[in-house]
């Protein structure tokens, strides 16, 4: 299997993740003041964490599957609004699941608001530029979350894994 399409797979059960999280979080006697919680001062808030995962699957269709979409540029005002959004960049995923992705070794190029421009394969940039952008902007998201006390694990985080389950724990 293409690493684009292993890509939108776990993109897609991660969103499910990041969906349930938000659920605990909307659900917290802290309600939408979580929505600007942050790991350190010189860190982004948690909006900004939900919407910077998401485009990372925007910018992957865009480069590994050749469309044209622009994302969100701005954060969430609700757990509502982005719980809403993470939706609709599932069904995005699962419209682009239907189709193919440009070849890994075809080039992609890209840059940043830095100015750094980088150059690299379909393969290169889903294994070395989105897939670790993605899971850094989830992660922090979910520490985030883990600093301000709720009360979430490892298995709020990994709940995509129950598909897998062979039998329950014993006792």
């Amino acid at each position: 299997m293409h690493l684009a399409e292993t890509a939108l797979i776990t993109f897609d059960q991660l969103l499910a993740t990041l969906d349930h999280l938000l659920g605990k979080a909307a659900a917290s006697e802290q309600g939408e003041a979580l929505l600007q919680a942050r790991l350190a001062p010189d860190m982004l808030p948690l909006a900004t964490q939900v919407r910077f995962t998401t485009q990372q699957i925007f910018n992957t269709l865009n480069r590994a599957y050749g469309t044209d979409l622009s994302g969100s540029g701005v954060d969430h005002a609700s757990f509502a609004e982005a719980r809403a959004h993470v939706a609709e960049v599932r069904a995005l995923i699962a419209e682009a699941r239907k189709g193919r992705s440009l070849a890994e070794d075809e080039m992609v190029e890209f840059d940043l608001p830095n100015g750094m421009i980088f150059a690299m394969t379909v393969s290169d940039y889903v294994r070395d530029w989105s897939l670790p952008q993605f899971h850094f902007h989830l992660m922090t998201a979910y520490a985030i979350l883990r600093q301000a006390g709720l009360p979430i694990g490892k298995s709020d985080f990994m709940g995509y894994m129950m598909q897998h389950l062979k039998a329950p724990p014993q006792g």
